[in-house]
């Protein structure tokens, strides 16, 4: 099982890191963070590597042109 996390208003490195650490058991093969450039909206993700063992399951993720972006 996965985990996921965000901040909508003033995001924080540290805020950020510390939550997606807090899911660490739920998902510990990988983690993932993002902070948008605004600094307003940031993303973090934890990973249970179950289906897709490659780094192409690493998120957050975006599309090839960086616009969107999920997790």
């Amino acid at each position: 099982m996965c985990g996921i996390c965000g901040i909508v208003g003033f995001a924080e490195v540290g805020s950020i890191k510390n939550m997606t650490h807090s899911l660490a058991h739920r998902g510990p093969d990988d983690s993932g963070v993002k902070i948008f450039n605004s600094g307003n909206v940031a993303l973090g993700h934890t990973r249970l590597s179950i289906l897709d063992l490659s780094a192409l399951g690493h998120q957050p993720m975006t599309d090839t042109e960086g616009r969107f972006w999920i997790t």
